[in-house]
């Protein structure tokens, strides 16, 4: 008989283990209420790996049982990583831990791509997918976000429709998602205003570089030097450069 892998010895613990047992060797999370200005009160739980969830409750005990029925293990009152804490209002998305060990692979380098997208601005399925390198997977793109389980912390409300409409969002529909981004400075009327016209991209005449319409760097250009492009194709065949901070098109 060869060498036994430790691995393979492992096994999945029964359905039936009280929560108070694992309560009783310390596997559970810790979770906190914290005021974030655009929805109120939300719920921030983490485990010894990183924040695990961001969640919206009519109150604690509903969380709490949310939370049991969807990861499996307990949560209670308890600490949670201040930083984490304080980029709720800054919206920043880095420099904390995350675990996102509830979701697969695919799930998580989607939504870890989502996390680095900046506050204020927004990028398609598609957009993701193509980062991941999985230009055929837009729509396992958006089931990851609509899957999230650490929303905000982890920006899903960033990420819109390919067509450049705002979309749905797990959180609390449309306009919940229409709050998120005005608060950080984006005005989702005037990108469904754009999108309901077939503008995806934004060039300025003066640099030659063209933009996704919520880019920061689109936001300087002035008026009279704004060009408005319906297709990739059109930008590059008059010419313009892609944007090396919004990455708008390969």
């Amino acid at each position: 008989m060869g060498p036994v892998n430790v691995r393979d010895l492992r096994v999945v613990a029964p359905p039936t283990l009280s929560f108070s047992v694992l309560e009783r060797v310390g596997i559970f999370d810790t979770y906190t209420q914290a005021e974030f200005d655009p929805l109120g009160i939300v719920y921030v739980a983490a485990s010894p790996r990183g924040i695990s969830n961001v969640d919206v409750a009519p109150d604690s005990s509903t969380f709490e049982e949310e939370f049991r029925r969807h990861f499996g293990r307990p949560v209670r009152r308890g600490k949670v990583p201040a930083l984490a804490l304080r980029a709720l209002e800054s919206g920043r998305t880095t420099g904390f831990d995350v675990d996102l060990r509830s979701v697969g692979n695919f799930h998580r380098d989607a939504l870890e791509t989502a996390r680095l997208i900046p506050r204020g601005e927004v990028r398609s399925y598609s957009w993701v997918a193509r980062e991941i390198g999985r230009d055929r997977d837009v729509r396992a793109v958006g089931s990851a976000m609509a899957t999230n389980p650490i929303p905000l912390l982890i920006p899903c409300h960033r990420v819109v429709r390919n067509d450049g409409r705002i979309g749905n969002y797990g959180l609390g529909g449309p306009d919940v998602k229409r709050r998120l981004l005005r608060h950080e400075g984006l005005e989702p009327a005037e990108l469904e205003r754009l999108a309901s016209r077939g503008v995806r991209l934004l060039g300025s005449e003066t640099t030659g570089i063209a933009c996704l319409p919520s880019c920061h760097q689109a936001r300087r250009i002035t008026p009279r030097h704004r060009v408005e492009f319906t297709t990739v194709d059109a930008a590059r065949e008059a010419g313009y450069r892609p944007c090396s901070s919004c990455r708008p098109f390969a």
